[in-house]
């Protein structure tokens, strides 16, 4: 059982994406557990419902917006929405993230450009809108990349595209803002048991030699022990953990 920390969260302000299922709902509901008022967001309305009841009725705190942060406006009205539910904004939780596979010289520029879309470009504007109100509130921001983003991965070129620019959109704003009082931060996971990895699409011809590799030896992690880590990140025992992308991915990156 998941053991959360009271009060961890009390008082603060939280705007979690991709809160409908998998990393975002169990961060969504990790924080709410611990005292946080969460905005969640995701772009699927009957899943990011279920997720605000799942919250509510446990005794939590959170307000619901459904949106495509594929918009750049959408990216910045959802930090404006949780500003004036809350009065302010203390974490900033980058989870929303689509994956597929395919060879690279046949992936439809549309695929791509969403890839892109929703992985990179949404992250960016976020944290666009977001940082002025963390600096207010000496908050923080927490990426979820991917070990996809450090290692190389056969038939995901536009994934680990994606993933390796939310590690350096990690690391190139921490930098920018290594004076200022707000700490922005990054979670490499590995595989983890959600629908994202369920309904993973591959052609159905490559080469399983090239993919062996990026099995691991110990199985999926539960979105649940992501959640445990991001909430850890973004508390303020953490204040030393700046410009960090910790990877949680149950050894894969190790050698």
């Amino acid at each position: 059982m998941t053991a959360f920390v009271a009060d961890r969260f009390t008082g603060k302000v939280a705007l979690i994406t991709g809160t409908g299922s998998g990393i975002g709902r169990a961060v969504a509901l990790r924080l709410a557990a611990e005292g946080a008022s969460v905005l969640a967001h995701d772009v699927n309305a009957d899943s990011l419902a279920e997720t605000v009841r799942m919250i509510t009725d446990a005794g939590g705190t959170a307000v619901g917006r459904q949106g495509d942060v594929t918009s750049r406006a959408e990216c910045f009205a959802a930090v404006e929405a949780a500003v004036t539910t809350f009065g302010k904004l203390d974490v900033l939780g980058n989870v929303a993230g689509i994956a597929a596979g395919y060879h690279m010289p046949e992936q439809s520029e549309e695929s791509y450009r969403r890839m892109v879309a929703i992985n990179q470009d949404a992250p960016f504007f976020l944290c666009q809108a977001a940082i002025p109100h963390l600096l207010e509130s000496k908050g923080n921001i927490v990426n979820i990349a991917s070990n996809a983003g450090i290692n190389g991965q056969a038939y995901t070129v536009s994934y680990c595209m994606t993933k390796g620019a939310v590690i350096q959109l990690t690391k190139a704003l921490a930098m920018e803002f290594m004076k200022a009082p707000i700490r922005i931060n990054a979670i490499a996971p590995g595989g983890v048991a959600t629908t994202l990895s369920t309904t993973y699409q591959m052609p159905g011809d490559i080469d399983m030699d090239l993919l062996g590799r990026y099995m691991g030896f110990r199985g999926m992690a539960e979105p649940e022990e992501l959640a445990s880590l991001f909430s850890l990140v973004a508390c303020d025992e953490s204040i030393n953990i700046h410009g960090a992308v910790l990877s949680s991915d149950r050894g894969m990156t190790a050698g």
